[in-house]
């Protein structure tokens, strides 16, 4: 398996829609649900260049297999971001989500300067549950109706992994 893990970029817009469209019935119990805009070319662009969040795609070839983003990316005092993650279908159970997990966890402390990143997952997700685990994340608590995830108000356990304890720069 030859996968290159690495920050997106516009040009992979229509890629990232069509992963996202081939793998829309899996991701189904762990997602929003989304508008069929959500799953264009011209949506993931958005997403790509949106301030305040990062991407990064685990890519096979020319294939996307993989993502993960760091959404709310707080800086100063706080330095932290939320992660969301996922695999395509057919790639899942090869220790992918445990490397895009890792690699965006490095990103965030060595390019990013955070100091933590947090994730959350449904209760009934137990292998994002070990990804985490695995990553270095420490169960923090649980909240009840969290996020709306397949149309409904779902309770999730939530993570964080503190990646250094070095003050933030002073400005």
């Amino acid at each position: 398996m030859t996968i290159s893990i690495r920050p997106a970029v516009p040009a992979d817009a229509p890629a990232l829609a069509a992963a996202l469209t081939r793998n829309r019935a899996s991701m189904r119990p762990w997602e929003p649900r989304r508008a069929g805009e959500y799953y264009t070319a011209g949506a993931q662009l958005a997403r790509i260049t949106a301030p305040g969040n990062r991407l990064w795609l685990a890519v096979d070839a020319e294939l996307v297999v993989a993502g993960a983003t760091l959404s709310g990316i707080a800086l100063g005092p706080f330095r932290s971001a939320s992660l969301g993650y996922w695999v395509d279908a057919g790639y899942t159970g090869r220790g992918l989500a445990t490397r895009l997990v890792g690699d965006v966890c490095r990103a965030a402390r060595e390019e990013l300067g955070l100091h933590r990143v947090e994730a959350g997952t449904v209760l009934t997700n137990t292998a994002s549950q070990r990804v985490l685990a695995k990553s270095g994340f420490e169960r923090i608590g649980t909240a009840p109706r969290y996020l709306h995830i397949d149309g409904e108000w779902r309770d999730h356990h939530l993570f964080q992994r503190v990646l250094h304890d070095d003050p933030p720069p002073e400005r």
